[in-house]
């Protein structure tokens, strides 16, 4: 276009100079964007650019496959599990339109799969066998302040009677004493009975203890003439006899306040070989946003969440035994906000970094620290830097994971705070004094960042928004490379799509990543038009894949045990210098507590490389892993998949 300008020009000189320097002025800004707009898609296509800072590309589905993915998973078929449930669209969930697909990113294929209920905003985790595990979901959607037409709450229901239970039906009514205002449970209830207590040194009887169930209950009709303001105790209308006496319920305020999300029970077991659900035990606790991590037994353990009358699960923890397919309590309480980032450690304790996804009363569980299950101490882990700006934070553990170091990128103020942090922290747990330490900051503040580990040891760190859900247009189109060796980030290929809530990233068996979903309030920097989900896919392609041929590797084992030794073939042997086990990602808000880098190590001989896997099942949870290799220029060679038992 500037050349045909000025061809045109130059033809045209007769015109004089005064209406060749106005067509100028007019034009000068669109042909500047145009041509800088040219020249920056010629840049970053050149493969100089590509070999130093890699290349993004979307990946857009046909309209019957895009939904709304909150969840990403990938399985050791190299297929990922993309789940939306009703992906935060409340129509959706009335119609009970949940979807799920599965993705092949080598065949480029695309596959619905039946969802049995509601999974948005479940909890997820990889199974030693393959399998899934995918707990909690959507009960209700919320309502807000000023959308809510029926007084309503939490009914709290005492059994007296020490001899049986009692279980209240949904539909069951409960009257105040002193108010007179009539309110109707949403649900069944099953409220336990009394327990007797006695003196233990002398075994005398002292007092009985009621039975306590929790129930959702709202008025039966409109209005804010049937909130309550104080405490009452509530007949339970339909009780007769000793049940009318030993049953009561106890509710504090019942009001038009905004209600939150409410969580579900159920359980499933994703198949990735038949590709299906498999309904086994639910929950003890109901749960929305819960996190799911692994323990050194292999065991499961369940945390947090909002429940099914839209509370925080008060510190009552759970853990799946995927032999029984059963949950069983485990008496060890500690609260933490929903989604914690709780890490396995080598030693068999969890540390949580103090990252979570939001709900949760910001004086309660946000404390850094090493959690011992087995005795229920908790550790704090001083010197965290904008402590009150861990909210939507992400933490990856650094590779390799040998190391036990982890980084803590960004995050934002407790709620819809516009606040975020532009920090980043790091601590080593293998120092003799654990503590948080400054590492390189990001150039804004960020929410919800996307971390993935990958085989050359960098850490990408992607995307995020400034404030709360993208407002304002906030979006942060910026990718970094972290750097575990110098301790520092280097920008890299700016990424096409504004990622913020509901997104994240996962590491493909090819050494690419993928990214999804974002969820964004508003859908202009004024706020004044809806956010819309961000459904399409985009790859990033490191620089490692624009350099050197990347090495092979074939054959092997398709299982290593811990401790054990497995030899596979590669023409480039004598050129690597790294090998590395990777556990596949379960993402979603910005938490991801099963990926981790494992070293190996090996030996070359001839075009044959022996790995060996470290014995420590807590370093190495049983399950599938990528194997990768990775030469002296960090080109990684494409992952074989094997089996941990």
């Amino acid at each position: 276009m500037k050349h045909q300008a000025g061809r045109r020009r130059a033809r045209r000189l007769t015109m004089g100079t005064v209406v060749a320097l106005a067509l100028a002025g007019l034009n000068g800004p669109w042909l500047y964007r145009f041509g800088t707009e040219e020249y920056h898609q010629y840049k970053i296509g050149r493969p100089e650019y590509k070999a130093a800072n890699g290349r993004w590309e979307i990946v857009d589905f046909p309209a019957e496959y895009r939904q709304n993915t909150i969840h990403a998973a990938l399985l050791h078929t190299g297929k990922v599990l993309l789940v939306a449930g009703s992906g935060n669209n409340q129509d959706n969930f009335d119609a009970k339109r949940f979807d799920t697909r599965i993705w092949d990113p080598v065949k480029g294929t695309v596959r619905k799969v039946p969802t049995p209920t509601d999974l948005f905003c479940t909890g997820h985790t990889q199974l030693a066998d393959g399998r899934l595990l995918i707990a909690g979901g959507t009960k209700r959607y919320e309502k807000l302040q000023g959308d809510v037409t029926r007084a309503g709450g939490l009914m709290v229901v005492h059994n007296e009677n020490p001899d049986k239970p009692i279980t209240l039906p949904a539909g069951t009514s409960f009257t105040g004493r002193e108010n007179g205002r009539t309110f109707v449970s949403r649900d069944p209830v099953l409220v336990p009975r009394a327990e007797k207590v006695f003196d233990k040194a002398t075994g005398a009887f002292l007092r009985t203890e009621p039975g306590l169930g929790r129930i959702y209950v709202e008025a039966r009709a409109s209005g804010a003439r049937y909130e309550t303001g104080t405490q009452d105790n509530y007949r339970v209308r339909g009780l007769k006899g000793a049940d009318a006496r030993n049953t009561y319920g106890i509710a504090e305020k019942l009001a038009l306040d905004k209600k939150d999300f409410q969580g579900i029970r159920d359980t499933y077991e994703f198949d990735p070989v038949a590709e299906k659900y498999l309904k086994v035990a639910p929950m003890h606790e109901a749960r929305w946003y819960p996190t799911l991590t692994t323990l050194s037994d292999g065991k499961v353990l369940g945390v947090s969440g909002l429940d099914d009358i839209g509370q925080l699960v008060p510190g009552k923890n759970e853990v799946y035994d995927p032999e029984t397919e059963k949950w069983g309590y485990t008496d060890r309480t500690r609260q933490f906000p929903t989604y914690p980032a709780l890490f396995l450690m080598q030693n068999g304790k969890l540390f949580y970094s103090g990252s979570n996804a939001g709900y949760g009363p910001a004086d309660v569980g946000r404390d850094p620290g090493v959690w011992d299950v087995e005795t229920n101490r908790f550790t704090k882990v001083p010197g965290l830097s904008d402590p009150d700006l861990m909210e939507t934070s992400g933490t990856v553990l650094l590779p390799p994971a040998q190391d036990e170091r982890y980084l803590v990128i960004g995050g934002g103020g407790v709620g819809e705070s516009p606040r975020s942090s532009e920090r980043t922290r790091i601590v080593d747990l293998k120092a003799d004094r654990p503590g948080f330490t400054a590492g390189p900051s990001l150039e804004k503040g960020t929410r919800y960042p996307q971390a993935s580990v990958l085989p050359d040891d960098s850490v990408l760190v992607s995307g995020g928004s400034r404030d709360y859900r993208g407002r304002g247009g906030s979006d942060i189109l910026q990718a970094r490379l972290y750097d575990t060796g110098s301790g520092e980030f280097r920008r890299v290929a700016d990424p096409l799509v504004g990622r913020n809530y509901h997104s994240g990233s996962v590491l493909l068996p090819d050494g690419r990543v993928m990214f999804f979903g974002s969820d964004s309030l508003y859908g202009n920097e004024a706020n004044t038009r809806p956010g819309e989900f961000e459904q399409r896919i985009e790859i990033y392609t490191p620089p490692y894949l624009y350099g050197a041929e990347r090495p092979d590797l074939t054959g092997g084992p398709r299982t290593l045990a811990r401790g054990a030794s497995g030899t596979f073939t590669s023409k480039a042997a004598g050129s690597v210098r790294k090998a590395r086990l990777i556990r596949p990602s379960a993402a979603t808000h910005v938490t991801d507590v099963d990926q981790r880098s494992i070293a190996l190590e090996f030996e070359a001989v001839g075009d044959r490389l022996t790995v060996t896997v470290p014995g420590n099942g807590n370093l190495v949870p049983s399950g599938w892993y990528m194997l990768f290799v990775t030469d002296g220029d960090g080109v990684p060679s494409k992952a074989r998949w094997v089996k941990v038992p």
